[in-house]
């Protein structure tokens, strides 16, 4: 991500074919103080360094031709760690579990509150700017089962030293299970401690990205040994977390 101006809490860009919810959420962010990139498909998203420039993306659903999961899958490949904020009038779960499967980092519903999106869009911000802020005070590096994780540079290093590509959201979870290892965390805590509590405690939002997590990490889903499930408490990360 690049540094934002003090002038401004953020860069954000929209892509949303209505132009009525384009210039609403437009005109929103940037009385909240957000620069505003507005396009009504993924074509204005392809200009060089565009994608660089901006903090958070916040993505229909519903788009003609490239729709929003595609372009959100097209564009994990290119920038993991882009964060991605879903909004869309499709509140189907499976199609709120496939967002987040591929790589969104919220979802949020039509017709949504504004002060909820302008919460849900800082709250996302502010997580990605405090975990490489805390690298001053916690050490720059994480190290477990000899993986590595790097806070200033957001890098996940396997034991061969091999960097595996982590999403915004998912590098955020696994910060805060390796601050709190060997100690159960409820699914509410992770929701408060990653998302802000803005999230439904019932949604199944970090089950997902637990699960994404242990694919990533190798770990068994059927007898996970690195990312526990604690039947009716939430989750414990195994592994002793040694920080340099």
């Amino acid at each position: 991500m690049a540094s934002q101006a003090q002038a401004t809490n953020g860069t954000v860009a929209i892509v949303e074919d209505d132009p009525g919810i384009r210039d609403l959420v437009r005109v929103l962010l940037g009385r909240e103080g957000f620069e505003v990139l507005a396009f009504e498909s993924s074509a204005g998203l392809d200009a060089d360094g565009l994608l660089e420039r901006i903090d958070c993306l916040i993505l229909d659903l519903m788009l003609p031709g490239e729709d929003g999961l595609m372009i959100c899958q097209r564009l994990r490949a290119r920038m993991p760690r882009l964060p991605i904020l879903i909004v869309t009038a499709k509140d189907d779960p499976i199609d709120r579990i496939v967002g987040l499967e591929i790589g969104a980092d919220d979802y949020l519903a039509k017709p949504f509150n504004k002060r909820e999106l302008v919460a849900r869009l800082r709250s996302i911000i502010r997580r990605t700017r405090d975990v490489v802020s805390a690298q001053a005070q916690t050490g720059d590096s994480f190290r477990f089962d000899g993986w590595v994780l790097r806070l200033g540079a957001r890098a996940l290093l396997n034991p061969a030293g091999e960097q595996v590509t982590l999403t915004t959201s998912e590098f955020d979870l696994l910060y805060t299970l390796l601050m709190h290892p060997q100690r159960v965390l409820s699914r509410e805590l992770l929701i408060d401690w990653t998302r802000g509590g803005l999230a439904n405690p019932v949604d199944r939002v970090i089950d997902v990205q637990i699960g994404r997590l242990r694919r990533k990490l190798g770990d068994d889903p059927r007898e996970p040994t690195i990312i526990r499930t604690v039947r009716g408490d939430g989750y414990l990360f195994s592994p002793d977390v040694v920080r340099c």
